[in-house]
């Protein structure tokens, strides 16, 4: 939650002209460990494409340390046509509790 926070300011600064690159390794990102199950995922009506390139992120929870919250789907311009989304998920552990699996892009 809190690096999609991050990641959401940076786009507006970087929009209005405040910032021109910003770059996290992956290493830096931080792990979300939530200690249940996230609810089941809310049922979205996804709207038409804005562009022929952008691909629907379907939503998903987010754990915010205390309670669930729902980060409803949107569109995201595809970074090539032959491209592929793989959503993010909720991946139980060994040890207990549930961790926050980021989503990326494949071929």
């Amino acid at each position: 939650m809190v690096v999609e926070r991050v990641a959401s300011s940076l786009a507006a600064l970087m929009a209005a002209g405040w910032c021109t690159a910003f770059a996290v390794p992956a290493s830096a990102q931080a792990i979300v460990v939530a200690p249940t199950a996230p609810p089941p995922p809310q049922v979205e009506t996804v709207p038409p494409p804005p562009a022929s390139v952008d691909v629907w992120h379907p939503g998903h929870w987010a754990w915010t340390g205390a309670n669930w919250a729902w980060m409803p789907g949107q569109y995201v311009a595809s970074p090539a046509p032959q491209a592929t989304w793989i959503p993010g998920h909720w991946e139980q552990q060994e040890t207990g509790g549930y961790i926050w699996v980021d989503g990326h892009w494949s071929g």
